[in-house]
């Protein structure tokens, strides 16, 4: 075979869904002297090199934490192959785990970049509203067993839409010099018996980024505006003195989950 002949190097778009119990993140961690970590990127990674018989980089949009799922991460990775597109996603899958499925490929421009091009992300916090436990559904809900009051919740969850300082709903070391954020909607709904899912809150945030569990700041906040703990007026204080000790708890990574994500 002549050089010419030799597959051209093309950029791939992955977008990837994911249970992210029985993973440390997003993000590949080889601790010094240990094994590597159990991480999404690194079994993504190892399965795409196996299908494409080269050594690839799968760069991902969303460094989602230990816990956290997602149903629409992107990534990209650059692979010289003859693979027809239609055929990548499924020869990724038969060597993947099953907590984890590449739900599409596309072959994009090389300028693309999944971290720098993301423009929008939607999130989704889902918690299990009831005395009961969620015994079948543990791993991707959060349990609260006292009455939220989704109207208050709503109010301050409107309170956040627009381009503000999040500093104050964000872990101390978020390691971002710039904390200024949009984020394009934010609210809180029911969901009851009949959804066949028993009854859950949900709380959804879309925004141009996010700092270090914002999301699950902001989750800890509205639940306690719903509690009652706050008045929803509590965002105002948040946002203008960018002081994490106003805002409310961490709530625990199951509950979350990366929806999607736009360019």
């Amino acid at each position: 075979m002549s050089q010419t002949d030799d597959p051209i190097l093309k950029r791939y778009k992955l977008t990837i869904a994911y249970d992210g119990t029985a993973f440390h993140g997003w993000q590949k961690q080889e601790p010094p002297g240990q094994e590597p970590l159990r991480t999404v990127q690194g079994v993504v990674q190892m399965a795409t090199a196996m299908v494409m018989k080269q050594r690839v980089i799968v760069v991902g949009a969303s460094r989602t934490d230990a816990g956290v799922h997602a149903r629409g991460q992107v990534a990209h990775f650059d692979a010289a192959t003859r693979i027809p597109l239609e055929r990548i996603a499924p020869a990724i899958n038969s060597r993947l785990p099953r907590d984890v499925e590449v739900m599409g490929t596309e072959e994009v421009d090389a300028s693309f970049d999944a971290i720098s091009g993301a423009k929008h992300k939607r999130y989704r916090y889902r918690i299990f509203n009831s005395l009961h436990r969620p015994l079948h559904q543990r791993f991707c809900v959060w349990h609260c067993w006292l009455n939220l009051d989704v109207e208050k919740m709503n109010v301050a969850a409107k309170k956040l839409i627009g381009t503000h300082d999040v500093a104050g709903l964000a872990n101390a070391d978020h390691g971002r010099d710039n904390t200024v954020r949009t984020i394009f909607d934010c609210f809180v709904e029911q969901r009851n018996q009949c959804d066949g899912e028993g009854p859950q809150v949900h709380i959804v945030v879309e925004g141009s980024g996010f700092l270090y569990n914002m999301v699950r700041i902001i989750a800890g906040t509205l639940v306690e505006v719903g509690r009652g703990h706050f008045a929803p007026e509590i965002i105002d204080k948040i946002l203008a003195t960018a002081d994490r000790r106003h805002a409310g708890p961490t709530l625990a990574p199951q509950g979350l989950s990366l929806e999607w994500i736009r360019y």
